[in-house]
């Protein structure tokens, strides 16, 4: 039965590619921001209406259904997609690029959907030969706190029926169309917004003894914070803190400014250590500053948790993609420092969140996720209906 389902549900992918491209497209081309999807939200609601699907909305903006199997297992079996966009103003001369200026599916959300949608028609199409039941999950808000993940649990996504395990697939253009990667165990940080204000005293630039310079306080406070990574966290537990924003409130090159902004972001695996480090970021700020006569205002936004891949839910899905694809298409993942709000998910219950090839360097299709040239390689569709497919028939069985 596993060969012939493999068999049947890769026909399916490769009957379904077609339409699940231009429905990728027609989202692509008409992107919305996070917790802003009603166009997007209206478009899956309606295509899971003509499945014969009674989709319910969650949060808004956010879809789910459920396709229910023949019976023999009481296992749900969740797979999710991503609907929200990003603000960026897409760069290309393809047919669907946005029309809607400033915004665009710079993440691969649109493929997500589009994918899960393919994914749901196979899935349908072969419900009696489902052992358990498949609950498909549209979620708004990945790419905006507090993330639509967490929203969705608070309203019960993962209740009624009971979820048992929950999958999630991603794009990647670092992995070649055709190819699939998974990771056992971490897989992706945590991540903090760091908004950091030190507070001076302004003044002439010929006369700094008279004031206190935040510019030169700030700068120390760069450095001393470099500290958390090199001296406080472990060796075994990854840590990254990256400052990307500097702003004063001075006007011109001989004023010293009263006030210095910095922004930045803190990312690492370990909830009991990202805690900790916390309340080390605002110490060495605070301690700091004063060393030099100068406050500090520390404003830590926390984020998503990190992410978990389960052991044995993505051994099975490892093997099951080993199966559907043969073992010279399945890559193993390294840890990835960006965030997902999946991982959210991956605290409740046992979670596999796993990467689909996008790229083609004979198309010219390498741009990294959030730029305004990213694209896919349109053969990556069938890929990303058949697994997905395969692995919830695979996980749903008793």
């Amino acid at each position: 039965m596993g060969e012939s389902m493999k068999e049947q549900i890769q026909q399916l992918a490769q009957q379904f590619k077609s339409e699940i491209i231009a429905i990728r497209e027609q989202i692509h081309a008409n992107p919305e921001l996070s917790f802003e999807e009603y166009n997007t939200s209206l478009l899956v609601e309606n295509y899971l209406k003509d499945l014969g699907l009674n989709p319910q909305r969650i949060a808004n903006t956010g879809v789910w259904a459920m396709i229910n199997g023949n019976g023999k297992s009481a296992k749900t079996i969740a797979l999710r997609a991503d609907l929200d966009a990003l603000p960026i103003t897409e760069k290309g001369n393809h047919a669907y690029i946005s029309k809607n200026e400033g915004i665009m599916h710079a993440c691969g959300h649109d493929v997500h959907a589009a994918c899960l949608l393919g994914a749901a028609k196979i899935l349908v199409s072969i419900k009696d030969q489902i052992e358990g039941n498949i609950k498909l999950v549209f979620q708004p808000g990945e790419e905006k706190l507090p993330g639509g993940a967490s929203l969705l649990i608070k309203e019960g996504i993962l209740d009624n029926p009971k979820v048992d395990a929950i999958i999630g697939q991603h794009v990647m253009p670092f992995i070649n169309t055709g190819n699939v990667g998974f990771r056992k165990g971490l897989y992706m940080a945590s991540t903090d917004e760091l908004y950091i204000t030190i507070h001076g005293k302004g003044g002439h630039g010929a006369m700094p003894h008279l004031g206190i310079d935040p510019v030169a306080v700030t700068a120390q406070v760069i450095v001393a914070l470099q500290q958390l990574v090199s001296r406080k966290a472990t060796p075994i537990i990854p840590t990254v803190l990256s400052f990307g924003k500097i702003n004063s409130d001075g006007g011109a090159t001989n004023v010293i400014p009263n006030s210095v902004k910095i922004e930045g972001t803190l990312r690492t695996l370990d909830e009991a250590w990202r805690a900790k480090a916390h309340q080390h970021i605002k110490e060495i700020c605070e301690h700091t500053a004063a060393a030099y006569g100068a406050t500090a205002e520390v404003r830590i936004e926390k984020g998503y948790p990190y992410l978990k891949n389960d052991v044995p839910l993505t051994s099975t899905a490892i093997e099951a993609a080993n199966n559907y694809m043969g073992t010279r298409h399945v890559e193993e993942l390294d840890i990835w420092m960006a965030a997902e709000d999946f991982a959210y998910y991956s605290q409740e219950v046992p979670a596999c969140f796993y990467r689909l090839g996008t790229r083609n360097e004979a198309k010219g299709i390498t741009s990294p996720v959030h730029t305004n040239t990213f694209d896919i390689d349109a053969d990556a569709i069938e890929t990303g209906i058949g697994l997905m497919a395969y692995l919830a028939w695979t996980t749903a069985k008793a």
